[in-house]
């Protein structure tokens, strides 16, 4: 629904209690209370949650869902426990200054940025825990994912982007912290930056590439990441084919799981599941993120002193922060935020124009689309939503079960449906129930060969065997009947066992234009 025009936001006086003392910059408050604060009925805003970010090694394990895992937590928590229990939490995070200094920002938006950044804490990992779950290697000074998380002015949406840790970057000159020497500007692969400047160095590059301008700076390490799951009683994923990864030792069949923090994080770091690689990894970081944000809601944790207490103590050992974000800044975005669900939160990654784009003495890196990527970090400056809205011409899906999980997308299946029975209208009732939960039917069901027919069967060209798997999903009971030659179309003959077609969902939607998908579309059915 359409939202009022805004006025231009003032500077923030010393004593605002908003969360941040800098002006649009650092700070996080923007100079002013959520909309519709104070006024009668009206309903507190919410907040969504950050992720972390790229790192310089090949194959170091990712990080945007740790930090989000943090934010996730502590930020839609802390509303929902109180101001007594939420004060002193931060008193042992470690705080760095990570836009000291720094000259020539981009222009304030509005809404709130948060660029969460991961770094490698392998350090911390037991002996037994390194070889079970294949994080073997030493740890390096250095990040493997970076998410500019958007926090919408009204508190009610969440947009995370993810940025490709081998996007190709630029930085601007700057001293470096290892050698001390002076260097002028020059390409790298963005997940190296930080190994030469740190978090400020890493802001002022991201900020450059994207024109955004960022309020908070989170950096999380990872052994947080597995204790947070676990804290929370573990993550359900769900997969509709199986996954499996020797480098990570992530090893799943088809269905859905509750992982624990170990097992999640092989999920979340791997990279050689398929040809997707990276890209394929940071879609799956994205779902997890969702179902994170899922199991703290539905745990009771948000409303369970104790529970909270426990789970953000947790996360925030091995969290550094920008000095403007404290309990403060985390109780003003828990309060506005406490109606935020899965649904509230958008994801996406920016668009790539070049997988494989050369760069002498750096090798292949990632160049992104220019317009496109211009359009979303537009999007998030003017604080608008990445996510198209659902259409409302669409064929509602019958009531019924909850959708079960498969791994094409109905809308590129295309089926011609014959009725094998003697019930009149059977085929046109089970074309338009294939075509409401998403399949291209012909929309011209016709009478089989037979009326006399017992079973359900679905003719299929085993070249198309995923697409068959997908349609029996909706059809529970079909025999699959493999038909060489018979092409693209898949043919339904409807039997007297015929009762009704059973909602599917792809495990990969249909991404928007932008390629953004919300968090509801992405957790379980």
């Amino acid at each position: 629904m359409p939202t009022p025009p805004r006025p231009r936001r003032q500077a923030r006086s010393a004593a605002s209690p908003s969360p941040s003392p800098r002006s649009r910059g650092q700070g996080g408050g923007r100079g002013r209370p959520p909309a519709g604060a104070g006024k009668p009925g009206a309903r507190p805003r919410p907040r969504p949650q950050p992720r972390p970010g790229p790192r310089q090694p090949a194959r170091r394990p990712r990080w945007g869902l740790r930090a989000a895992t943090a934010l996730s937590v502590l930020v839609l928590g802390a509303g929902g426990i109180g101001h007594a229990i939420v004060t002193g939490l931060d008193a042992g995070l470690d705080r760095i200054d990570p836009f000291k200094d720094m000259k020539n920002r981009p222009e304030a938006g509005h809404g709130l940025n948060i660029l969460l950044v991961g770094t490698d804490g392998r350090d911390k990992i037991g002996r037994d825990e390194k070889a079970k779950y294949r994080l073997g290697g030493a740890p390096c000074n250095c990040t493997d994912t970076i998410m500019l998380v958007h926090i919408s002015e009204d508190r009610g949406r969440a947009s995370v982007v993810s940025l490709p840790r081998d996007s190709y970057a630029e930085i601007p000159e700057h001293t470096d912290l290892t050698s001390g020497e002076r260097h002028r500007p020059h390409p790298v692969k963005l997940n190296a930056v930080y190994a030469e400047g740190g978090p400020q160095l890493t802001v002022r590059t991201v900020e450059h590439m994207t024109k955004v301008k960022i309020d908070h700076y989170l950096e999380v390490d990872f052994t947080s990441f597995m204790k947070t799951v676990d804290v929370l009683g573990g993550v359900e994923i769900c997969t509709a084919r199986p996954l499996k990864d020797s480098h990570t030792g992530l090893e799943l069949a088809a269905g859905t799981h509750r992982m624990d923090g170990g097992r999640a994080l092989q999920y979340v770091r791997s990279r050689h599941v398929d040809g997707a690689a990276d890209l394929g990894r940071m879609e799956r970081q994205q779902r997890f993120l969702a179902a994170l944000a899922a199991q703290a809601a539905d745990s009771g944790v948000l409303l369970n002193p104790v529970r909270f207490r426990d789970v953000a103590s947790t996360v925030l050992r091995s969290v550094r922060a920008d000095k403007g974000f404290g309990t403060e800044q985390m109780l003003a975005l828990g309060k506005a935020m406490r109606g935020f669900t899965p649904a509230s939160s958008e994801f996406t990654t920016v668009p790539v124009g070049d997988h494989s784009f050369p760069v002498k003495g750096i090798g292949s890196t990632v160049k992104w689309d220019a317009a496109k990527a211009k359009r979303i970090f537009r999007a998030l400056r003017d604080d608008e939503p990445l996510a198209s809205p659902p259409s409302g011409g669409r064929p509602k899906a019958p009531e019924g079960p909850r959708p079960a999980l498969v791994d094409v997308p109905p809308r590129q299946i295309r089926v011609q449906v014959y009725n094998g029975t003697h019930t009149d209208g059977l085929g046109r009732k089970a074309d338009a129930e294939l075509r409401a939960v998403g399949f291209a039917t012909t929309r011209a069901p016709l009478n089989g060969a037979s009326r006399e027919v017992k079973r359900t069967s679905i003719a299929y060209d085993p070249r198309w065997d995923r697409s068959a798997k997908t349609l029996a999903a909706a059809l529970p009971g079909a025999e699959l009947r493999a038909v060489k030659n018979r092409g693209a179309t898949l043919r339904v003959t409807l039997g007297a066992d015929f009762k009704r077609v059973t909602p599917v969902r792809a495990e990969d939607p249909q991404r928007g234009e932008l390629g953004t998908v919300t968090g509801d579309q992405v957790v379980c059915p």
